[in-house]
């Protein structure tokens, strides 16, 4: 099985729109940190299992769509609560319609809020 992994950090906003939600419940910024792997058992004619230049240039894209964003305000969140959950899937999301791995056969987002948490979504593709 091989894995490739690339990572960005960047700044976003948000509030928590669940009952009580304490602090949480005004908009404050967190410092992000996101990792996307890809997995698979099989190499491209190449060798590689994506190609990392077109990783980085997704990622890159996909940070700059979030970056000092309020998230409660973008439409992928309408109707939701802007949990870190959410937002690593609808990040993930976001990242494969800008990309379409070849040989990959696995895709997860891990993202970091705070150095305090981290919460993870995961897909086959």
């Amino acid at each position: 099985m091989y894995t490739v992994s690339a990572t960005r950090s960047f700044v976003a906003q948000h509030w928590l729109t669940v009952p009580d939600p304490g602090p949480e419940g005004a908009l404050h910024s967190h410092h992000f940190t996101v990792e996307v792997t890809f997995e698979g058992p099989e190499l491209n004619e190449y060798g590689y299992l994506v190609d990392i230049d077109a990783v980085i240039e997704a990622l890159e894209a996909t940070v700059a769509e979030f970056r000092d964003e309020t998230l409660n305000e973008l439409p992928a969140f309408e109707g939701r609560n802007p949990s870190a959950e959410h937002f690593a899937r609808i990040f993930g999301d976001s990242l494969l319609a800008r990309l379409q791995p070849e040989t990959a056969t696995r895709f997860e987002v891990g993202l970091q809020e705070d150095d305090i948490a981290t919460v993870t979504h995961e897909r086959t593709l």
